[in-house]
């Protein structure tokens, strides 16, 4: 047997003997794995509670904003900010003090002492607990104590609170119409604010899931005070939406009225693939559109005369090329030989080149335009008249 095939026969035997071992040491059992909420269970942090409000009697409301609730109702606040709008906070204020029962938890915020100064509870701190963490993450169990319920006695309950704070408990100078305490003090306490009550929870209990952690339910009982019957409203400005999504549900048409205003300015403002008007084309005018602009600017700006003695030296010029002797002919004979090379009149042809009565603009344009024609007929007509000859 060669070298390569006990290495093989090694392995396949190790191989073998690995899944022998796992075959006899595992086996296969059902295992309950906790599902993540969903639907409203994951988006709504009171949803356990509202269920079990029901359940009770009671008629769960769920509210996105405040809105008073009825006078004999219940309230309850988890992440709500205390002192943020100073109107709502006064308004509930009123509501409590008319008969209303308000429950807040530990995640209540409160600035400049608003809260504590008006329903007459407040933290006191362990000095002792400085380092400690800030919630137990075991549950512990507290003596629930009420108005009539005697300082000592074992008639006493005893409930399990999960996640209450350490670091402080709560105090009150006021009666205590209900609490929870144990050796770190008061955990859980209701007052009397007028007509109604306050009852602050120092953990969060009735959020999500945490209703199903220790004796929550029935802690949820007992600090509602709830009765068969009542309106019970919760309230949370944790799951307020967005400020764009609120934007865009109150005020769509503003919204799209402004989007379009500025996609009208950034069109507006934006560098263009062309020009906004069609280029002049680059085309040079024709020499006789150039000789005829420059005629007409001589004429309006005072130069009709010079344009004039222009007009009749180039006629001239051309006749002394078709008449021998012509600069020694008198001028009427210089007349009768420009009517036979151009047709006109002799007479209209010595007026206007000699004897203009006028220098009126349109006067002069009339006797240039006549010797410009005679001119062209000499030039123009009559080298015609002798190429074709030939």
């Amino acid at each position: 047997m060669t070298k390569s095939r006990v290495l093989w026969s090694v392995a396949g035997a190790l191989l073998v003997a690995v899944g022998i071992w796992i075959a006899t040491h595992t086996y296969w059992a059902d295992a309950t794995i906790p599902m993540p909420l969903k639907g409203e269970a994951r988006t709504n942090p009171f949803y356990a509670a509202q269920r079990l409000t029901s359940a009770l009697g009671a008629r769960p409301v769920r509210d996105r904003t405040f809105v008073v609730p009825p006078a004999d109702g219940v309230l309850v606040l988890s992440e709500w900010h205390w002192s943020l709008v100073r109107d709502r906070r006064q308004a509930i204020e009123r509501w409590v003090e008319s008969g209303g029962r308000l429950v807040v938890d530990s995640l209540l915020v409160t600035t400049n002492q608003d809260f504590e100064r008006w329903a007459g509870i407040d933290r006191a701190v362990d000095e002792e607990s400085s380092d400690a963490p800030t919630h137990y993450s075991a549950c512990r169990t507290f003596t629930e104590e009420t108005a009539d319920t005697p300082r000592r006695g074992k008639s006493r309950t005893k409930l399990s609170l999960c996640g209450a704070q350490h670091l402080w408990s709560l105090k009150t100078k006021k009666p205590v119409e209900w609490s929870l305490r144990d050796s770190t003090g008061i955990q859980a306490v209701r007052v009397r604010v007028g007509q109604g009550h306050v009852t602050w929870i120092n953990a969060e209990p009735f959020r999500y899931q945490e209703l199903f952690q220790g004796d929550h339910g029935w802690l949820f009982v007992a600090a509602t005070d709830l009765r068969r019957g009542d309106d019970v409203h919760f309230l949370s400005e944790a799951d307020v939406p967005p400020l764009l999504v609120l934007m865009w549900r109150w005020g769509a048409p503003v919204v799209i009225v402004a989007l379009l205003i500025v996609a009208l300015l950034l069109w507006r403002g934006a560098v263009r693939f062309g020009p906004i008007a069609p280029t002049a084309s680059a085309e040079r005018r024709s020499l006789a559109e150039q000789i005829r602009g420059t005629g007409h600017f001589a004429s309006r700006h005072g130069g009709g005369e010079a344009l004039h003695a222009a007009t009749v030296r180039a006629l001239e010029e051309a006749a002394r090329r078709r008449v021998p002797g012509y600069n020694a002919l008198p001028a009427s004979e210089r007349g009768v030989a420009l009517q036979r090379l151009t047709g006109v009149d002799a007479t209209d042809l010595l007026t206007a080149a000699y004897h203009q009565r006028s220098t009126r603009p349109n006067q002069l344009r009339a006797a240039i335009a006549l010797l410009e024609n005679a001119r062209r007929h000499i030039v123009v007509t009559l080298t015609r008249s002798a190429y074709g000859k030939h």
